[in-house]
C-alpha cells in the first residue's frame, strides 16, 4: 500500500473526521476498512489502516521487555491506540483525549505518505511547514547522499 497525498479537512461538532475519496480510494476495499489511531512520533495523530497497525505493533512487541527503555518504548507506543471503523458517509469518530494531547479543534490536515496517514491540527502543521531546513536539497542529501544511487529518481 502506497498512500499519499496532503488534505485539508474539518472536523464536526462531534469530533468526527471524514476521509476525502481521493483517500478511501486509495485504501482499497472500503466493506472491509478499519484503522488503528494513536499519538505520533511529534504532536500528531498516526492512523494507521488495521493491517499495517497489526504489522507494526508484532514488531513492537519482540522488543525485549526486560530492557527498560524497551518497556517504556512499547507502553508509550500502545498509550491511547484506538480501533477506529468508517460509518455509512465516510467518518469516524476521533477520541478526544487524543484530540486534546495533538491540539487539534477543527482545522486538520492529512498528510498520507507510505502506508499511514498522519492528523495534524492546521496550526501545528503550517508551523511545521514553516521551520523546513533552508532548502530540501541539503536535507537529501544528509539523509541520502550516502547511499549508492547515481539517479535520484
Amino acid at each position: 500500500m502506497q498512500l499519499m497525498g496532503e488534505y485539508e479537512c474539518r472536523l464536526d461538532p462531534k469530533g468526527r473526521l471524514r476521509l476525502p475519496s481521493d483517500l478511501t480510494h486509495q485504501l482499497g476495499d472500503r466493506e472491509n476498512l478499519s484503522f488503528v489511531i494513536n499519538r505520533g512520533l511529534e504532536s500528531c495523530l498516526m492512523l494507521y489502516p488495521e493491517p499495517v497497525w497489526d504489522r507494526i505493533s508484532r514488531e513492537v512487541n519482540q522488543l525485549n521487555q526486560y530492557v527498560k527503555e524497551n518497556r517504556e518504548f512499547v507502553r508509550f507506543f500502545h498509550r491511547g491506540a484506538s480501533r477506529l471503523e468508517l460509518d455509512g458517509a465516510d467518518r469516524m469518530l476521533l477520541p478526544k483525549r487524543l484530540l486534546e494531547w495533538a491540539g487539534i479543534d477543527k482545522d486538520v490536515i492529512l498528510s498520507a505518505y507510505n502506508d499511514r496517514i498522519e492528523i495534524w491540527s492546521k496550526d501545528q502543521y503550517d508551523d511545521l511547514l514553516d521551520s523546513e531546513p533552508a532548502t530540501f536539497s541539503e536535507l537529501a542529501e544528509k539523509v541520502l547522499g550516502g547511499q549508492n544511487s547515481t539517479n535520484p529518481e
